[in-house]
């Protein structure tokens, strides 16, 4: 874990074992009561992750706020340009697992993402999703 000024994390929040989390290049914001299971990978970006209260983040579960620019074919990828747009899961959230969510991608209060998910846009409060990418398939009433 690389843990620096850039973490705040609200009380009663688990960490599981074998998580990564990196906040070296910006703030990862995870609010109270959050789960974080087994084997997640967290890493803020410089536009950062904020997590709402009382959200489930199932094992294997990929929060990734950053990507590698890869427009020039005259220049390998690893050395262009790193971008973050960030990241934004609201409160009472339940990530499946094995499930990725992309940086820009906004998941509203109460969504349910099903396994293997790919999180790629926005998602609406209160839904539930699957697929790559992640659509909603019902909502919750």
């Amino acid at each position: 874990m690389e843990f620096t000024g850039n973490l705040r994390m609200g009380r009663g929040t688990a960490i599981g074992s074998f998580t990564k989390i990196k906040t070296a290049d910006g703030p990862l914001v995870i609010g109270a009561r959050v789960s974080v299971a087994t084997g997640c990978s967290i890493l803020s970006g410089a536009r950062g992750i904020s997590i709402g209260d009382d959200a489930l983040i199932s094992p294997n579960v990929a929060i990734i706020a950053s990507s590698y620019r890869f427009d020039r074919l005259d220049r390998p990828i690893r050395t262009q340009e790193v971008v973050s747009k960030g990241i934004v899961i609201g409160r009472d959230v339940w990530i499946g697992a094995g499930c990725v969510v992309r940086d820009g991608a906004v998941i509203g209060d109460g969504c349910i993402v099903a396994p293997g998910a790919v999180v790629a846009g926005r998602l609406p409060p209160g839904s539930v999703c699957e697929g790559n990418p992640a659509r909603p398939v019902f909502t919750r009433r």
